[in-house]
């Protein structure tokens, strides 16, 4: 046998060939080890493999599935222990046992991954006969359990697709447990070696999809050494230039095509299957039922009568589609072979007023949509009806602020948005605008402004209206506006609340834009969507809505400084103020009080999420939302004596967070494809009373602490600040006075600029 080195890293061997390679190489080292062990004496003996390595399918970092069968060898035990202590001494992964023919059929009856393991057996060594008469027990037993181990398999494969997500649209897909993996390919096997003619027939033409993922999970062990199966962002251009891919970009669409191919086979084979058992327990049951002149129920799927015809008709796709998705039927998968077939592009003699509801109406079912929209997708419906989204189909975000793929995204989108058509006058163009709003991540260019001519294309070939096209657009155009206004700027200044009114500039469109906003936040992932950013959001539409009704500018009082702080700024000491999460720093106004703070947090191990500022009468309060990994059982004590020496300029706060941030950097892992942006702008016209400063950086640790110093360099006082990290990118904004309480001159603003930018680079 080749070593195992050679075997990870020669070079002329790939996807199922180097598996191929490994496994013959382990099939003749194991034949002369099971000689040496059995003294030449094989009667009644038979080494096994099993699962996997049964097939011929020995991944890099797999164990050895073996079985030793015996028909009753007194001396088993021996002969198993000179078997089994070579394999380890090499550092072989072993899965093992020993067990006679009536054993095996007994456990193959009672253990769903006895059975699914003993689906494929191979001899490798011994006697033949051994394992025919293996073979048989095992059949009878699987035979009689079939039904039930089918039952089982079904809710497993559920639960680890609800556990691992989708391979195809996740920003870093487990390759073999997740929706559409190698898992489900060997599920599909097992169930077709339980009942003959389960898959048989899906089974065939996902041989190219099968080895993108095996390609994919041998460079993947080969370059790691590890057993994982996640293909994080760190190992994706490494196992796409072992590929020769060219990039992770490639590998990870090519992945995302694959994934939904052996995904949708698995989907109808287990839906067949399904329908098949609800039929066998309500024989009687009448399953079938005309819906239209065109489209019937037959067996549990939807389908096309003799009178359809498509080419005549294309909205029968549409018909169908929403069919789907109000009764949650799966479309029958000759339909949808016929529509690829013979359905033409939707030009503007398709689209009328009904065909545009029909497609509003799809998405506006909800989440059921989107397994009807895959249905559609794998037969390349959906760019019969949109030819722009094979620009996006597939499309990898590659940002861990992502969840999803792009047209995923889109999607997730549009059915999240339809929960909130209650709160918009026009439902129809707030899900096709959600569908729309990215669409331009598929071109050159900047994805809005592209976006936004790609759906104006769109909606004239749909027939829309002038007016409903101009919204279409506009909710592209300003899709970021709400979300970055509600937690970058200051909500209490009427000049944020005339900036909003003013670019949404209807009650109307403000609603359908808050809609969109919650839906594509959600829809993006977890860091983007909370009870935080909820807060914020419905404060600016509250305000935003009372200035579009022609109300003077009012609102409550500002939730910072509140009157408790008040308070005890009254009392001129310094003091600490605990809630939760929440810290309040107050003492002297002195320059440099928030980035000490800030420094403090970072060394605890506290992630600063909001903050903000305000003095008056020569007291100054600092106010700080933090985050620990999640867990707001914040130990305050150790904090709270750290910044009493750092406010008494008795702690080298400088030197602990740049050594804290030494050692952190090096656990921090890949977070993006592209490189987060850098940089800072300062604008003196949104705010009558301070500066505004916007600072883009990458996410390194400290970089909060590093900014607030440089500002306290130039003795600015920070009176608002909000803190983000969207995945790699840090997105902070600061309202600043100079040391009198004015705005920054020309002259200051230059120097902070250069101040900023040197303290993000030094950061690095």
């Amino acid at each position: 046998m080749k070593t195992k080195s050679d075997l990870l890293t020669a070079p002329s061997l790939h996807g199922s060939e180097y598996c191929r390679a490994r496994s013959a190489a382990a099939d003749s080292w194991l034949a002369e080890v099971f000689a040496t062990a059995t003294e030449g004496d094989t009667s009644k003996l038979a080494l096994v493999a099993v699962g996997g390595y049964g097939r011929g399918v020995l991944w890099p970092q797999s164990d050895l599935d073996l079985v030793l069968f015996h028909n009753k060898r007194r001396d088993i035990a021996a002969i198993a222990e000179r078997l089994w202590y070579p394999i380890w001494d090499r550092n072989l992964k072993l899965g093992h046992a020993v067990l006679t023919p009536k054993e095996a059929g007994q456990l193959a009856s009672a253990e769903l991954e006895r059975a699914t393991a003993f689906s494929v057996m191979r001899l490798i060594a011994g006697s033949a006969e051994v394992l025919e008469d293996a073979e048989a027990q095992i059949f009878r037993a699987r035979e009689k359990r079939a039904p039930a181990h089918l039952r089982e398999l079904a809710r497993v494969i559920e639960d680890r697709h609800t556990q691992f997500g989708d391979v195809a649209f996740r920003l870093e897909p487990d390759l073999k447990e997740g929706r559409g993996g190698i898992r489900d390919l060997d599920a599909l096997r097992w169930a077709e070696s339980m009942q003959p003619g389960f898959a048989a027939d899906l089974l065939v033409g996902l041989d190219d999809a099968a080895e993108v993922l095996t390609r994919a999970r041998v460079e993947l062990h080969r370059s790691s050494g590890r057993s994982g199966n996640r293909l994080t962002l760190d190992d994706q251009d490494v196992v796409a230039a072992a590929m020769g891919e060219g990039s992770g970009q490639t590998l990870m669409k090519e992945v995302s095509l694959a994934a939904r191919r052996i995904a949708w086979n698995s989907d109808e084979a287990w839906r067949r299957w399904q329908r098949t058992e609800r039929e066998s327990a309500a024989p009687a049951r009448d399953r079938n039922e005309l819906l239209s002149d065109d489209i019937q129920i037959r067996n549990g799927a939807l389908t096309f009568t003799g009178t359809a015809n498509p080419v005549q008709r294309p909205a029968l796709l549409l018909e169908l589609a929403v069919l789907a998705a109000q009764r949650s039927l799966p479309i029958d998968r000759i339909a949808l072979a016929r529509l690829q077939n013979e359905c033409p592009f939707f030009d503007r003699d398709v689209w009328d007023e009904r065909t545009r509801r029909l497609f509003a109406e799809l998405f506006l079912a909800g989440p059921v949509a989107l397994a009807v929209v895959e249905d559609l997708d794998n037969f390349n419906l959906m760019a019969r009806m949109l030819p722009e989204w094979d620009a996006v189909r597939s499309l990898p975000q590659r940002n861990v602020l992502h969840t999803f793929t792009v047209d995923r995204h889109l999607c997730e989108t549009a059915v999240n948005a339809a929960a909130l058509a209650d709160r918009v006058g026009r439902p129809d163009l707030l899900v096709v605008g959600a569908l729309l709003h990215d669409i331009g991540k598929g071109f050159p260019g900047d994805h809005t402004e592209v976006g936004m001519d790609i759906i104006n294309t769109v909606g004239t070939r749909m027939g829309y209206p002038e007016d409903d096209i101009a919204i279409l657009v506009d909710l592209c155009r300003h899709h970021l506006l709400l979300s970055d206004v509600a937690v970058r700027r200051d909500l209490a200044d009427d000049g944020t609340i005339q900036m909003t009114a003013a670019a949404v500039y209807s009650k109307d469109f403000l609603h359908l834009l808050a809609a969109l906003t919650e839906a594509d936040s959600i829809a993006t992932g977890p860091a983007v969507w909370g009870s935080w950013k909820k807060s914020l959001m419905g404060e600016l539409v509250f305000r935003t809505e009372a200035l579009l009704d022609g109300e003077p500018f009012s609102g409550p009082a500002p939730m910072f400084p509140s009157p408790e702080t008040r308070e005890l700024m009254a009392q001129g000491k310094r003091q600490f103020a605990i809630s939760h999460n929440r810290l309040t720093v107050i003492t002297p106004n002195e320059a440099g009080t928030f980035s000490a703070a800030a420094g403090v947090l970072m060394m605890n191990g506290l992630d600063v999420v909001q903050a903000a500022a305000t003095s008056e009468r020569g007291m100054a309060a600092n106010e700080f939302l933090v985050s620990s990994d999640g867990d707001d059982r914040i130990d305050w004590e150790p904090v709270l004596a750290l910044l009493e020496r750092a406010l008494d300029r008795r702690l080298a706060v400088s030197a602990r967070v740049a050594d804290r941030a030494e050692k952190l950097q090096r656990y921090r892992r890949r977070l993006s494809a592209t490189p987060p942006v850098t940089s800072v702008v300062v604008d003196n016209r949104i705010s009558s009373a301070a500066t505004v400063v916007d600072v883009h950086a990458p996410d390194a640790v400290g970089v909060l602490y590093r900014i607030t110093r440089a500002m306290a360099d130039l003795r600015l006082d920070i009176g608002k600040a909000t803190v983000q990290t969207l995945g790699p990118q840090a997105v902070d904004s600061f309202y600043v006075t100079d040391a009198d309480g004015n705005k920054l001159d020309a002259e200051l603003v230059d120097e902070l600029k250069i101040a900023v930018l040197h303290a993000v680079n030094s950061a690095r």
